[in-house]
């Protein structure tokens, strides 16, 4: 026998010089050495037969973008994991049954984080890395105290959602919980009597199996000292959910005298057991952002921050509903703002002559938007509505108009006898202003004149009227005219029935015509008067090339152009004696030297000096306008 427990004794000496210590833990039940694990029902020592597993995946398209159900969990659901299976543009939602929003209703976005409902708290996650695929998710441990619906806001197609949670099970008998702070110190060193085992309720030790050494009885020392739970660390939070952790001290077996830790078996202390503590909440309170930039680059504007209800809870600060923070007075959200005064509008310049010289046309002139410092800026940088225009219409007044005509023809419409010659009259816009040109006037420049090739002998024939004017101004059209049998003699012409001249072809009465392609020519108008009446003076006309529709154009021949200007009256003007106009004193030149010929008394008292010098200012001898 002594040789056995010699043999045992090194056996534990060896374990503990290989680093393997000799220690019993407390199981799930708080019993020491009793090996007991929670199942994934959360029961003691149970064999997952208290619980079933509820999952699926949710891969219906949709089509309308909004809310859509995707499943309804029931009230005492743990190990909750809502997670979209690929990353898109859709949103998770959770709502209670009773209608309130727990993360993004009523088409609000929340940030990911924690959020508190239905008795449990979520864990909201939306991966926003570019390179990232995986989709938002919910997750929690439950049990939840109430139904609970996801939902999905549809944006784009559904690229699944698979979703699972653990529900207690109908037939379940409820595995037995440990009681709270259940431990027996006498069991913690080793075996004891029957009566001991009886009187405190710890199990007997699972029987060793033949492949393992016995366990070394303990020492005299270790029987006398064991392992005492005195209590607890403190809270490792004031509020909101702390830790703390039980705290063993070596006691004397009989007394329970306090003694030093050397004299207990360090190998059979028991591992502090984390609880909570401090689980009521803390205080709410009002979390400020920063101030956005001023809407306004210049003058009044408005800047705005985000201020959000927060509360913390064990190592992190949750988004709670605004009002918890109902005790606190709460931050403004928004502020007037100015970065700088406004730039203002300048007017640079007056209005610029009109465009036209007759009519209504347009002017402008500037305008700039200049700094309080008086540098231009960009027109952005004051108010578009308050700008001054920078062009308007304007009115240059009526246009005069004059007759423009083409040359007379150059053929005679008769052979012999009496015939017509005719021309173009076109009355139009004058736009050279500074020629003394006249209106047009009710009095229309004539468009025929009579031409006489000579006397026609007398005989019958068919003679025609003039053709109609061409159907079209220019390319292809039609005419008619009047065809008539007629003796034609010296003393006239006499009309004669039609078989009078049956003997010969009759002209055609119609025709196609073709006047030219449509092209251009000279238009001029009427002579102006005379610049001078004596000493060579000068008159103006203007000249225009027309297109058939009476359009200006630049395709007619230049040395064919009329001329716009001629010398006129060359004759030498003669000057004007008056016998009345005579200087009355002999020193008249000093009167002229002296400038007082503006004077009425100088004027009648030296006529003819003052006379002299006018004459000589005007550069004209007796010209008569």
């Amino acid at each position: 026998m002594m040789l056995s427990a010699v043999a045992l004794l090194l056996v534990c000496l060896q374990m503990r010089v290989l680093g393997k210590p000799w220690s019993q833990s407390a199981g799930c039940d708080e019993l020491l050495g009793s090996g007991r694990v929670p199942d994934k029902c959360g029961v003691c020592g149970g064999d997952n037969s208290a619980c079933k597993l509820v999952s699926g995946v949710f891969q219906h398209t949709l089509s309308k973008v909004g809310y859509h159900k995707i499943v309804e969990i029931p009230p005492g659901a743990t190990k909750i994991n809502v997670t979209e299976m690929v990353k898109s543009r859709n949103y998770l939602a959770l709502l209670s049954r009773s209608g309130r929003s727990i993360i993004n209703g009523n088409w609000a976005i929340d940030r990911p984080g924690m959020y508190e409902g239905v008795g449990t708290m979520f864990t909201y996650r939306r991966p926003n890395e570019i390179s990232s695929t995986a989709g938002e998710s919910f997750l929690a441990e439950g049990p939840t105290n109430e139904i609970l619906d996801v939902f999905m806001i549809y944006q784009q197609p559904n690229p699944g959602v698979r979703y699972e949670f653990i529900m207690p099970s109908e037939n379940a008998v409820d595995a037995p919980h440990p009681k709270q702070n259940q431990l027996d110190v006498n069991a913690v060193n080793g075996p004891s009597t029957s009566e001991d085992h009886e009187r405190s309720g710890v199990r007997h030790p699972p029987p060793v199996p033949d492949n393992q050494l016995p366990a070394a009885p303990p020492t005299t020392r270790a029987r006398e000292y064991n392992w005492k739970l005195s209590g607890t660390t403190d809270c490792s939070a004031s509020c909101g959910r702390g830790s703390r952790f039980s705290v063993f001290v070596c006691v004397h077996r009989g007394t329970h005298a306090l003694v030093l830790s050397d004299l207990c078996d360090s190998s059979t202390k028991p591992s502090p057991q984390e609880e909570p503590c401090n689980v009521q909440p803390c205080p709410a309170f009002w979390d400020i952002g920063e101030w956005s930039e001023c809407s306004k680059t210049c003058g009044l504007g408005v800047q705005h921050r985000q201020v959000l209800c927060r509360q913390p809870y064990t190592n992190l600060t949750l988004n709670v509903h605004s009002s918890r923070c109902r005790h606190l007075e709460h931050p403004e959200t928004s502020s007037s703002c100015q970065l700088k005064i406004c730039s203002e509008w300048n007017i640079r310049s007056d209005w610029s002559p009109c465009s036209v010289p007759c009519g209504v046309g347009q002017r402008s002139r500037e305008v700039h938007c200049v700094s309080n410092v008086g540098d231009i800026v960009a027109d952005d940088e004051c108010n578009m509505k308050l700008r001054p225009s920078d062009v308007e219409n304007c009115d240059a007044g009526v246009c005069t108009k004059s007759w423009f005509f083409s040359d007379w023809s150059a053929q005679c419409s008769a052979d012999c006898g009496a015939g017509i010659r005719t021309r173009s009259v076109q009355c139009l816009t004058n736009h050279i202003s500074s020629l003394p040109l006249e209106s047009c006037g009710a009095q229309r420049p004539p468009e025929a004149q009579p031409c006489n090739n000579g006397p026609c002998e007398s005989r019958t024939e068919w003679f025609t009227g003039p053709w109609s004017q061409c159907s079209a101004e220019c390319g292809s059209g039609g005419q008619q005219r009047a065809v008539v049998c007629l003796m034609r003699s010296d003393e006239g012409f006499m009309v004669m029935p039609a078989y009078e001249c049956s003997s010969l072809d009759k002209p055609l009465s119609q025709q196609s015509c073709f006047i030219k392609t449509c092209g251009a020519k000279w238009f001029h108008t009427d002579w102006s008067a005379c610049s001078k009446t004596c000493e060579t003076g000068y008159r103006v006309r203007e000249v225009r090339c027309l297109t058939d529709d009476v359009m200006t154009s630049e395709l007619c021949d230049e040395t064919l152009k009329p001329h716009d200007k001629e010398e006129c009256h060359p004759e030498p003007c003669l000057p004007l004696i008056d016998e009345k106009c005579r200087d009355k004193y002999f020193n008249c030149n000093v009167v002229v030297q002296a400038r007082l010929c503006v004077y009425d008394y100088y004027q009648m008292a030296c006529c003819a000096s003052c006379t002299r010098v006018a004459r000589r200012s005007s550069g004209h001898w007796g010209q008569r306008s």
